[in-house]
Parts: structure tokens; C-alpha cells; sequence
């Protein structure tokens, strides 16, 4: 199989030979029905990968009219992480890849200098003020306001610490998530950070995987509550045994967006060093047979669909080296929303410290002091959530007081309330060109709020000991994954006798593990305005209605749609 993996001097595969090299494993041609998507035609007419080469000859140089005067370029951006802001101009996002969400504290620091240093905005904000990074609920970073005369010199800087960029976007492998705390976890049953990187590295910078009908998204858990949320991407790996034998079971086919899924079960079952073949051969089956002429049903979820989970697999066993062993014993029996709050690591004497960043955003100097707090307390490491929060490891439990004590602690708490300590939101309509409504400063006035009326209701410590997400789309594209959550709001437009208004489809009741289901979406174009009201009902009735150690997510499904859409009619009074 093909050695293609990243190389640190080459962060862009600008030295990969491309479609002639013998190892590469796409050796069929792809499936056509009708003619091309032009997406996929501008991936034919040259390779993405070497819009890198052009920024850092040309584009850098001579500015974003060279850009955009070359037809398929600004699409191309996003395979080495790159999108133009919705302000148009010199202005793009760029976004980083952390593979299992973990940093080291030199890559986290170097993150931080680059929003510094390069992503000053025209504007304060009013809330999160300037050069601020986003955490995604990829375990991601993004970075805004960047100039692309900045380009080579952020990318030279990231290249010298392990960082890339490239395949952050694109219609390939996109950073591979895990459990944030593997490796210190003491609930851990199997390694998933090293298969992460494994998986990660085999994937980035190879040409031959780089084309693939739409992104694709792969998720590996090594613990027993899936806090890495396997059962919503295209290819997720859960702990598993076979006899003697601990690793993984395969699931695919899982995704949001419009036409979520639920990922099924292949009945496979892998060792950890198997990994990164079946991910590739999983690869090789959609790039082969993904649908590549409607770009609405190019996603993986549809191809499982239609070929069904035992004819996907036997489209798998052509193509991988491995015998495909029959599924192991499920050892997943939980679903894990956050590590927030100070927890014991496997190793004695040491704890980590799960800090909450509302919506996932802080500004790069505060990413600097987690940093310089990783080195002074903890094992050097910062690690991502797909909860959009920090974690801080390996701290002496005879230093965790010391570090609560910390300025950047005090705003980042991991004692933070439930709505504060739940709430994710996407990039919304400040930045990104599809949103229909602002997420970020919203979402956080919106939980901050809601705490604060908890406080006053005096509410049950059923309310406040475990979160209560709400997570904000801007649009039906499902970044922040509303389907999955407590409470999912989905951008609309809003009517007034009038005018029009921001306003939010609101569903209720998501959840993956033993619960697993998504949202019944309730009510349509709840007015933004009317959503701290209509939430503040909905979370009493919760406390008033549920049973003894009911969830959320139980309480809203087995409570009549009608009662919800009453109780919203008169929260939005």
C-alpha cells in the first residue's frame, strides 16, 4: 500500500508524484452515472494540492484579484485549510488540524502568536475583542482575518512545530478526532490517540486519497463512552472484544447536514494496528463509488446507505488487506458530553482540568497562557474537545489548587454553569457565507443569561449538575451538530408583521450513546429575541416533569410535541 505519509519538510505534498505512482491504491476508475458536478470537474483539471505552490509563488505576492482571476483557485484554498471571509478582500480563515484534539504546548503557543501576530480584524468586538482562534467541534483551530501576504511565513512557522493546515477543508480526510484525554484517561480501554495520528498522518499529504467526492470524516474512541461522538462521522471506530483481543468496531455511514444518519454497524472487527488499512480501504470505497454528479448526495452516509451495511462491507473486503473478522463485544455504554471540572488520570497523584470556552472562542494570547500553564503545571499538553472546551493534564493534585487560582481559569472555569458549560455554537454569519444568523456572541449571552434566571429560580440540583447544551447553527449545514443536542437551534428567518428577523428552528431532545436519537425539531423560526424565554420554560418544566435521574433527552421525546409547542407559545409572549 502507499507510504504516502506527512512529511514535516514537505507540510503541502508538493513532492508527491500524484496519479502515476504505483503504490497508490485507486486503481479503478470512478463510478459514473451522468456528467461531472463542476466541483469535481475543478478537481480534475488540477490537483488541489498545488494551489499551495501558487500561493507561496504567486498569490502571497500579488494579492487576492490573482487569486480569484484563476477559475477554480479559491476552491482549492481549502484543501491546505483555507476559506475567504464573507468581508471579501484580503481576508481569510484559516483552519488548523489537531489530530485527537491534542496540542503540544509549543504548537498550542504558536497558534496563539499567529492570531496575534496575523489576525487582527478591523473591529474590536464587543464581546471576545480581536485575534481570536475558534475551537470546532472537529478539535480544530481557526484562525481569522488573515492576509494571504502572511500565508508563508504562518505556514513556515507552523511547518517548524508539527502544525499543517492542509486537508483541514476539502473533499478529503479532515482532522481525525478521539478521546481528548487519551492516554491519561483511567477509563481508557484502548489507545485511540496513536491511532489517531496514525490514521492522520497516512491520509495527509497523500494525493491519491485527496479526491474524494465530498469531506470525510472519521472518528476513533478508545474509552466507553463515546465522547468522540463515532456514531456521526463516516467512518467511527469504538472500543471492542474479541476473546482476547481489545480494539475497535467498525461503524459507517454517519453524518448531520440535511439528511442526518445514525452510522451503522459493518460487523468488523479491527486490532489497533489495522486501523489505518480499513480506514483507507473505507476511503477507497467511496472514492470509487461516492456519488460524484449531484454534490447533495455525494456524502458518504448516502452510499452506505444504498449499498447497505453488509454490501459496503463486502465492497471493503475487495479492497483491504486484512480478513475481515466479524464484530467483537460492544464495549461502549455511555455517551460523554465533557471533561469539564478537575478529574483523576490513570497515573497517580495526577489529575486534569477541564476549562470552559463558551462557544469555543478566545483570543491568541489567552491560547499563549494555556500554554505557558500546560509547561508550568501539566505535561505540556493543551487538548481540544469536540465540545469546543480546553483540557490541561497531567497537574500534581497537590498544584490543581494553585492553577484554579489562575487568572485564565477565572474566565475559562471549569466550575462554569450548565447552560455556560453546554453551549457550542459554529462560526455564523460574522464570518462564514452561508450562515443566516450570528452564533458565537449570541450563544454566549444567550447561556450566560440563562444561568443567571437558574440562580435567581433557585433551581434543583438536577439543572445544575450536569450540562444543558444548546448548540447554534447558522445554518442547515449542522457545524455545531444541533441534532445531537439538548437543545439544537437552527438559523431562519423569522417574519414580523412588518419585517424579517434572525430567528432559530428549535428541536429538542438529542443524544448519542445508549439514548441515541436525534432532535424532533419542534418549532420553526423561533424569533432570537424569544429564545431565553421559551429555553427558560423548557428547562423548569424539565425540572418539575422528569423522573428520578431522567435525562434531558428522555424527558423531551417522551413529552408530547404538542406540549412542547404550547409551553414555546407562551414563553414567546
Amino acid at each position: 500500500m502507499s507510504d504516502h505519509r506527512y512529511d514535516p519538510d514537505d507540510p503541502y505534498g508538493l513532492r508527491l508524484s500524484g496519479g502515476d505512482d504505483p503504490g497508490l491504491r485507486f486503481l479503478k476508475p470512478y463510478r459514473h452515472i451522468g456528467e461531472l458536478s463542476e466541483p469535481e470537474l475543478m478537481k480534475l483539471r488540477r490537483h488541489p494540492f498545488e494551489v499551495a505552490q501558487a500561493v507561496l509563488d504567486r498569490y502571497s505576492k500579488l494579492g487576492p484579484a490573482a487569486l480569484a482571476a484563476e477559475p477554480g483557485d479559491v476552491e482549492r484554498l481549502k484543501w491546505v485549510g483555507m476559506y475567504p471571509q464573507k468581508q471579501g478582500g484580503d481576508a481569510f480563515m484559516m483552519r488548523v488540524k489537531v489530530p485527537g484534539g491534542v496540542l503540544t504546548a509549543a504548537q498550542a503557543r504558536e497558534i496563539g502568536v499567529a492570531a496575534e501576530a496575523y489576525g487582527e480584524g478591523p473591529l474590536d468586538h464587543a464581546l471576545f475583542g480581536n485575534r481570536y482562534v475558534d475551537i470546532t467541534t472537529r478539535q480544530t483551530v481557526q484562525l481569522h482575518w488573515l492576509r494571504l501576504a502572511d500565508i508563508p511565513r504562518i505556514w513556515q512557522r507552523f511547518a517548524a512545530v508539527g502544525l499543517t493546515s492542509v486537508q483541514a477543508c476539502g473533499d478529503c480526510a479532515r482532522n481525525v478526532t478521539s478521546c481528548p484525554v487519551s492516554g491519561v484517561d483511567r477509563h481508557e480501554l484502548v489507545d485511540s490517540l496513536s491511532v489517531a495520528k496514525a490514521v492522520s498522518d497516512f491520509f495527509t499529504g497523500n494525493r491519491g486519497y485527496a479526491n474524494l467526492p465530498r469531506k470525510f470524516k472519521i472518528s476513533i474512541s478508545g474509552c466507553a463512552e463515546d465522547c468522540s461522538r463515532v456514531e456521526i462521522n463516516d467512518i467511527g471506530l469504538w472500543p471492542a472484544r474479541r476473546g482476547d483481543l481489545v480494539g475497535f468496531n467498525v461503524l459507517a455511514g454517519g453524518g448531520l447536514s440535511d439528511g442526518e444518519r445514525m452510522a451503522s454497524d459493518l460487523d468488523v472487527f479491527i486490532e489497533a494496528d489495522q486501523a489505518v488499512e480499513l480506514c483507507r480501504g473505507i476511503a477507497q470505497v467511496f472514492g470509487e463509488l461516492g456519488n460524484r454528479e449531484h454534490r447533495g448526495m455525494a456524502r458518504m452516509r448516502y452510499l452506505v446507505q444504498e449499498l447497505g451495511p453488509e454490501g459496503f462491507r463486502a465492497e471493503l473486503a475487495r479492497r483491504v488487506d486484512l480478513d475481515l473478522a466479524t464484530a467483537g463485544e460492544e464495549l461502549t455504554t455511555g455517551f460523554r458530553r465533557d471533561h469539564v471540572g478537575v478529574h483523576p488520570q490513570r497515573q497517580d497523584g495526577v489529575s486534569y482540568v477541564g476549562c470552559v470556552v463558551p462557544v469555543g472562542r478566545m483570543n491568541g494570547a489567552e491560547l499563549i497562557e494555556a500554554a505557558r500553564l500546560a509547561d508550568t503545571y501539566g505535561d505540556g499538553t493543551v487538548r481540544f474537545g469536540v465540545d469546543q472546551n480546553f483540557i490541561l493534564s497531567g497537574i500534581s493534585n497537590d498544584r490543581v489548587p494553585a492553577l484554579l487560582e489562575e487568572p485564565l481559569l477565572q474566565r475559562y472555569s471549569p466550575n462554569a454553569g450548565p447552560f455556560t458549560r453546554g453551549v457550542v455554537a459554529c462560526t455564523g454569519n460574522e464570518f462564514c457565507r452561508y450562515a443566516i444568523t450570528e452564533t458565537k456572541e449570541r450563544g454566549v449571552r444567550l447561556a450566560q443569561a440563562l444561568d443567571a434566571r437558574l440562580a435567581e429560580a433557585g433551581a434543583s440540583e438536577r439543572l445544575t449538575r450536569t450540562p444543558l447544551r444548546i448548540h447554534l447553527s447558522g445554518c442547515s449545514a449542522s457545524c455545531a451538530q444541533p441534532q445531537i443536542a439538548d437543545i439544537g437551534l437552527r438559523g431562519a428567518v423569522a417574519k414580523r408583521p412588518s419585517a424579517f428577523e434572525e430567528g432559530y428552528d428549535l428541536g429538542l431532545g438529542g443524544a448519542l450513546g445508549p439514548e441515541a436519537g436525534f432532535i424532533d425539531w419542534v418549532e420553526g423560526a423561533v424569533p432570537a429575541r424569544k429564545l431565553g424565554d421559551v429555553i427558560f420554560e423548557a428547562a423548569m418544566a424539565y425540572d418539575a416533569e422528569a423522573r428520578e435521574d431522567e435525562s434531558f433527552a428522555s424527558w423531551a421525546r417522551r413529552t408530547p410535541i404538542s406540549e412542547h409547542r404550547a409551553r414555546i407559545a407562551g414563553g414567546s409572549q
